[in-house]
C-alpha cells in the first residue's frame, strides 16, 4: 500500500521515469517504463534487479549488442490478424528490421553462453528472458526474399513481377527516346529553352515547352508553371506508350498486393511467436534504459533482504546526484541503519541543514528499488522490503476540502496509524508541526507511539525537545542530527545517528545579523532550562569533532605501534631461528671433529701396538695427533675493533667573525657560514638551514675544514640484496595513489600488495580518493583477483571514508 496517492511526484520519481524514457530507443520500451509498479514480491524484485545489473555489464563493456532498429510493429500484427489483408511493404520492412534486431540479441547471448555450463552463463537471467522466444527461421526467410534493404517488393518475388518489371523498363527506353527526338527538334526551333529536359506529370513523361509554341506540337497538356509561361505537354505520339506503361504499372500493383497478401497469410499463424519475440524486445529497451541510469547514478545492486531492514551506506540522492554532476558538485552521502532493535529514527538538527533531503533520499531510494531500478549506494549495503510505504512531506492543504496544512498532517497520520505494520515504513517531514507547539509537541508525541507499538518502520524529522527525550528513553526508537559546524555555523549534511541535534537557533539568529538585546530576550523568555539543552547539544557537537579527530591521530598511533611491534617480533623470531641455526651447525662440526679425533686416536693407539712401541715410530705418530690437535681444535681468535679516540675535527682558525666568515658551532659539530652580523648576534647558514647564533659560542674555521665538512661522500653499497629488516623499517600499511593513471596506480598496488603479503600484514589501507569512484572501483576490481584478500571495506567516514579502501587479509 503506499500513501499519499501523489507519493512519486513528492519523491521525485516521476522525474526518474522520464529520464527513463528518454534512455528508452523506442516506444517498445516506454510502454514498460509507463508499467512500473511498486512491489513486496521479493523474488521478483531481485530478479528485476539481477536483469539490470546484467545489462549494466553489458553497457559498460560489450560494445557488440545491438542498438538500434528497436521498431513497434505491433499495430501492424494486429493488422495482420484480418482475413483478406495485406500488410505494405513499409509494414513488412518494419517487421523484418525488428526480427533482425532480435535474431541479434540472440544470437549475442547465445554467443556469450557457448562453451560454458548451464550454470556458468554469463549473463544468465537476460538468457532466461530470452528462453522463450524464438523466431521460424521460414519466415524470416520469406521476408528476406520478398523485402529488399530499401523496404521494397524484389524483382524476383515472383517471375510474373519480374517479367511485368522488364517490360516496364524496356517501355519507358523506347519511350524516352522518342520523346528525346521531339524536344530536340523543339529546340532547334526554339521552342524550348536549351535548360529545359523530360519531366513527369500525372505519372506520365511529358517535354515542357514554351506557351506561345504549345500549338506547334500537336499533343495534350498536363500542366503549367505558375507564371504561366511553359506548358507541359504530352505529345500525340507517344499516347499509346504512356498509356501502355500506365497499365504495366497497374499489372505491377496487383502483382505487389498480391505477393504481400500471400506472405501476410504466410505469417499470420506465427502472429503469437512474433509478439513474443517483439515484447522480448521491449523488455531488452527497457532493461537497457535501466542499465543506463544505473551507470550515470554509478547505482549497484545490493543484498537484498526478504525481513525489512535498512542498512545503508554513502547512499546518494539520485536526482541530486546527477544535478550536482553536471555542475562538477558532489552529493555528501548518507548512512542510516534500522533494524529490529532501532526501528525508528528521529532526525533533528537545524533548518537548511539537510533533515528533507535525507527523508526524500531514504523515500525515493527504497521506492526505486521495489520498483526494480539499482540505488546508488555502497555494494555491500542492505536493503529490505516493505509491503507499506506511507511519506508526509509538504502539506495537502486544500481549499475545496477545507483542510489546513496542519489538518492535512492529522489526516496523514490517521491514514498511517490505520495502516502500520511490521512491514510498513513511514516517512514524516516536519513532525508536528502546524499548530500551537505545545499541543502539536504533545499530539506528535502520542502518535508516535502509537506507531512504535506497531512494530513500524520509520524516518521522522522534527524540532520539537519533547520527541528528542521520547526517543532517548523508549525502546525502537533512536535519535539522529544532521551534523553542524558550531564554530563556522555552516551545516555540514551529514547524518549522525546516536544522539539529537540543535536547532541552532539563536546562533544562526546571530550570524543573520539581529540585535544581541533581541536574542537576549528570546533566551529570557524561553527559559534557561531549554537555552542550557540547546547549549549543551552545541558544545556536545563540537567536542564530538574534537574527539573524532583525536580519536584519528591515535588510530594512527596505535597502526604505528602495531607495525613496529610487527617489525620487531618478526626480527626478534629471525635472530632467535639465527641463533638456533648456529648452535646447530656448531654442534654438528664439533661432532664430526669429535669422531675425527677418536678415529686418528685409535689409528695411533694401533700404530703403536703393531710397531711393539718402538721410539722413533711412537715419536712420530705422537707428533702427528698433535699437528691435528693444533690445526683443527685450536680456537679461532675473534676479532674486536676497539673504539677509535675521538679526534679533533677542525682547527680552528683565528681572526675576527665577519659576514663571509667560516664558523662553527661551539662544543657542535655543525659547520656554516655566517650571512649577517646584528650586534651580538649573527645569522649563520648552515646547509639549507638559516639561525641566529650569539657570536660567543661560535669558532671560525678555515675554508679548507668547510669544504672537507660539506663535501658530499658516496656511501651507497655496491651491491644489495633483500634485506627483510630494511623492508619491515620501510614498509608502510598506508599507499596514496591520488592522482595518478590507472594502469600507473594498478602498478604501485602490486608492488605494495607483494610487500604486504611478504611481511605478513593483515590490514592494509589504500588511500584513492573519492572523485568519480573511478579509481576506486578500478583498484578494487583489481584486488578481487587476489585470493589473500577476504574483504574491502571503506574507511569510517571521518577518516576519509569512500576515499579510502581498508583491505582485510586472509
Amino acid at each position: 500500500m503506499l500513501y499519499p496517492n501523489t507519493l512519486e511526484q513528492k519523491l521525485g520519481f516521476d522525474t526518474i521515469r522520464e529520464r527513463l524514457k528518454e534512455s528508452c530507443i523506442s516506444s517498445l520500451g516506454q510502454d514498460y517504463v509507463e508499467k512500473i509498479r511498486f512491489t513486496d514480491n521479493v523474488q521478483l524484485i531481485d530478479k528485476l534487479l539481477r536483469q539490470t545489473d546484467e545489462f549494466k555489464q553489458i553497457v559498460q563493456y560489450e560494445s557488440d549488442f545491438p542498438g538500434s532498429n528497436y521498431i513497434d510493429v505491433r499495430p501492424h500484427l494486429n493488422r495482420a490478424r484480418i482475413e483478406g489483408l495485406a500488410l505494405t511493404e513499409a509494414e513488412f520492412f518494419d517487421l523484418k528490421l525488428s526480427l533482425r534486431t532480435v535474431q541479434d540479441c540472440l544470437k549475442f547471448l547465445t554467443k556469450h553462453s557457448e562453451g560454458k555450463r548451464e550454470n556458468e552463463t554469463t549473463y544468465p537471467f537476460l538468457r532466461e528472458l530470452a528462453g522463450p522466444v524464438g523466431v521460424d527461421k521460414n519466415l524470416t526467410n520469406a521476408l528476406e526474399r520478398v523485402i529488399d534493404d530499401r523496404g521494397l517488393v524484389r524483382d524476383s518475388a515472383s517471375p510474373e513481377l519480374a517479367s511485368i518489371r522488364r517490360r516496364i523498363i524496356s517501355e519507358q527506353a523506347n519511350l524516352r527516346k522518342r520523346l528525346d527526338s521531339i524536344i530536340r527538334q523543339a529546340r532547334q526551333n526554339g521552342w524550348i529553352p536549351d535548360d529545359l529536359s523530360l519531366t513527369v506529370r500525372g505519372g506520365r513523361l511529358v517535354i515542357p515547352i514554351a506557351a506561345e509554341h504549345k500549338r506547334k506540337i500537336k499533343g495534350f497538356v498536363h500542366d503549367e508553371s505558375q507564371t504561366g509561361q511553359t506548358v507541359f505537354l504530352e505529345p500525340a505520339e507517344v499516347f499509346d506508350a504512356n498509356n501502355e506503361i500506365r497499365e504495366l504499372e497497374y499489372e505491377e500493383r496487383r502483382e505487389i498486393h498480391r505477393i504481400l497478401l500471400a506472405l501476410t497469410d504466410q505469417i499470420r499463424p506465427h502472429l503469437d511467436e512474433l509478439k513474443k519475440a517483439i515484447n522480448f524486445l521491449a523488455q531488452i529497451d527497457f532493461i537497457r534504459a535501466k542499465a543506463k541510469l544505473a551507470v550515470q547514478l554509478d547505482a549497484i545492486m545490493p543484498k537484498l533482504q526478504e525481513r525489512p531492514i535498512v542498512n545503508w551506506t554513502d547512499a546518494r540522492h539520485p536526482l541530486l546526484y546527477l544535478s550536482f554532476q553536471k555542475q562538477g558538485k558532489s552529493v555528501v552521502p548518507l548512512g542510516v541503519r534500522l533494524d529490529e532493535k532501532t526501528r525508528i529514527l528521529i532526525i533533528s538538527g537545524p533548518n537548511a541543514g539537510g533533515k528533507s533531503v535525507a527523508l526524500k533520499t531514504i523515500g525515493l531510494i527504497q521506492y526505486m528499488l521495489q520498483c526494480g531500478l539499482l540505488v546508488p549506494m555502497v555494494d555491500y549495503s542492505e536493503m529490505g522490503v516493505f509491503q507499506n510505504l506511507f511519506i508526509d512531506i509538504g502539506d495537502e492543504q486544500s481549499l475545496e476540502n477545507d483542510l489546513s496544512t496542519y489538518s492535512s498532517h492529522l489526516t496523514a497520520m490517521k491514514q498511517f496509524m490505520i495502516g502500520a505494520n511490521k512491514r510498513t515504513l513511514f516517512l514524516i517531514d516536519e513532525f508536528g508541526t502546524g499548530t500551537e507547539p505545545g499541543l502539536g509537541g504533545a499530539i506528535a508525541e502520542s502518535i508516535l507511539e502509537e506507531l512504535n507499538k506497531s512494530g513500524a518502520y520509520g524516518v521522522i524529522n522534527t524540532h520539537y525537545t519533547n520527541l528528542k527525550v521520547f526517543a532517548d528513553k523508549t525502546p525502537g526508537l533512536i535519535n539522529g542530527a544532521m551534523r553542524f559546524d558550531g564554530e563556522h555555523l555552516e551545516p555540514l549534511y551529514q547524518l549522525e545517528i546516536g544522539r539529537p541535534g540543535s536547532s541552532f537557533a539563536f546562533e544562526i539568529a546571530q550570524k543573520i545579523g539581529l540585535p544581541k538585546t533581541v536574542i537576549d530576550r528570546a533566551k529570557e523568555k524561553l527559559g534557561s532550562q531549554q537555552v542550557n539543552f540547546e547549549k549543551l547539544l552545541k558544545e556536545l557537537d563540537i567536542e564530538k569533532r574534537v574527539f573524532s579527530e583525536k580519536n584519528l591521530e591515535i588510530s594512527i598511533n596505535q597502526r604505528k605501534v602495531a607495525q613496529q611491534l610487527a617489525e620487531y617480533t618478526a626480527l626478534k623470531n629471525r635472530l632467535d631461528n639465527e641463533q638456533k641455526q648456529l648452535l646447530n651447525n656448531a654442534k654438528h662440526k664439533a661432532k664430526a671433529l669429535v669422531q675425527e679425533a677418536n678415529q686418528r686416536i685409535e689409528n695411533t693407539i694401533r700404530e703403536i701396538k703393531e710397531n711393539k712401541a718402538e721410539r722413533d715410530a711412537t715419536r712420530q705418530v705422537r707428533q702427528e695427533l698433535e699437528r691435528f690437535e693444533e690445526k683443527e681444535l685450536t680456537p679461532e681468535t675473534l676479532i674486536v675493533e676497539k673504539p677509535k679516540q675521538p679526534e679533533e675535527e677542525f682547527e680552528a682558525d683565528g681572526g675576527a667573525i665577519t659576514v663571509g666568515s667560516y664558523v662553527r658551532i661551539a662544543g657542535q659539530n655543525a659547520i656554516g657560514q655566517v650571512l649577517s652580523l646584528r650586534g651580538k648576534d649573527a645569522e649563520i647558514r648552515i646547509g639549507d638551514l638559516k639561525s641566529n647564533v650569539k657570536l660567543n659560542r661560535l669558532e671560525r674555521v678555515s675554508r679548507k675544514v668547510f669544504k672537507d665538512a660539506t663535501e658530499t661522500k658516496d656511501e651507497r653499497p655496491r651491491s644489495q640484496g633483500v634485506d627483510m629488516n630494511e623492508k619491515m623499517q620501510n614498509f608502510s600499511f598506508n599507499l596514496d595513489i591520488r592522482g595518478k593513471r590507472g594502469e600507473e596506480a594498478l602498478g604501485e598496488v602490486d608492488r605494495f600488495f607483494d610487500d604486504a603479503l611478504m611481511l605478513g600484514y593483515p590490514e592494509l589501507r589504500i588511500v584513492h580518493g573519492k572523485g568519480d569512484g573511478i579509481l576506486r572501483t578500478l583498484v578494487r576490481n583489481h584486488l578481487r583477483g587476489y585470493k589473500q584478500v577476504a574483504r574491502m571495506e571503506d574507511e569510517h567516514a571521518d577518516r576519509g571514508g569512500a576515499g579510502v579502501t581498508i583491505v582485510k587479509m586472509k
